[in-house]
């Protein structure tokens, strides 16, 4: 997208949209509007995919497999912002933005791909192309405060009164989609089938240079300890927040609100700051409960 049209969107007004359903799971309107582009979407032999439950780490993740994809070109890595370099597959056409099916189509391959869905409605082709995908997982109570944040500032996800009425949503899956536990429990049962590489937020966090390399690894490239330590270093938390590249600063108010809160926020475990100072021990106590009840038996071994 040329620098005319991202000023256009700067100039549109401001949108909200309605929710709809797709085999149980909430999904934004305008992806239940174009559904059927999206599931037939085809995938081609050297896409990579990266795949998360909302405020999993996305855009971090999707910064090192492209930087790892490039062998560390940071130069090459600023040529457009994320959501532009890498398409998000199920996002409806937001005029003058195309959809993500759209954008895709129009890439030259390799092509990295990104997705919120969970795994049953992820396009067929992708295990019929035997793509690669990354799926990160983070703890489910720092992505959850991450995300009552990031669902305020939104405008084409719905709105959010308080704490108090999100918690409960969050907790049932009846929130954009749907359910972390059934998200990350699919994605976890689906690793034995197809070719996934399952990380999680909280290694990343804990050794960051460990996670860089395990994704090397798996997209099939052999990099120098120097590529790798630059990778990193363009990844940290400071760097990505500073990058308009990353930050969204590009995305217009009218469509994400940074003046409520910003995009990138803390990247660190928010737990302890953002949910015991503000929020009730009473609901921690009830998802703790709640968790463990789902995860019994199946779950991957997500930190706590």
């Amino acid at each position: 997208m040329d620098l005319a049209k991202m000023e256009e969107m700067g100039k549109m007004e401001n949108i909200l949209f309605t929710m709809g359903h797709v085999e149980g799971v909430p999904l934004p309107g305008p992806t239940v509007d174009v559904w059927d582009s999206i599931y037939n979407f085809q995938a081609r032999e050297d896409d990579v995919v990266i795949a998360t439950y909302p405020k999993a780490g996305t855009t971090w993740m999707q910064e090192i497999m492209d930087l790892v994809l490039l062998e560390g070109d940071v130069e090459r890595s600023m040529r457009a912002p994320c959501f532009i370099k890498v398409p998000f597959i199920e996002m409806g056409a937001l005029n003058p933005m195309p959809s993500g099916v759209e954008l895709a189509e129009k890439m030259e391959s390799p092509r990295m791909i990104k997705t919120h869905l969970p795994v049953q409605l992820v396009p067929p082709s992708f295990w019929e192309k035997k793509v690669k995908i990354v799926y990160v997982a983070r703890n489910a109570k720092d992505l959850m405060v991450s995300y009552y944040y990031f669902q305020r500032i939104t405008k084409g996800l719905p709105s959010i009164d308080s704490w108090e009425n999100y918690f409960p949503a969050f907790l049932s899956g009846d929130v954009p989609w749907g359910s972390w536990f059934d998200h990350v429990i699919g994605w976890w049962k689906a690793v034995d089938k197809h070719r996934i590489l399952f990380v999680f937020y909280e290694d990343m966090m804990e050794d960051p240079k460990r996670e860089v390399i395990k994704v090397m690894k798996f997209l099939g490239k052999d990099l120098s300890d120097d590529v790798v330590e630059r990778i990193v270093d363009h990844t940290t938390f400071k760097a990505m927040k500073e990058n308009p590249m990353t930050n969204f600063t590009s995305f217009p108010n009218t469509i994400l609100d940074q003046t409520i809160s910003p995009f990138m926020r803390k990247g660190t475990e928010l737990w302890e700051d953002g949910w015991k100072n503000p929020f009730s021990s009473g609901p921690q106590n009830r998802f703790v409960r709640n968790k463990r009840t789902r995860l019994e038996g199946s779950r991957p071994d997500v930190p706590h």
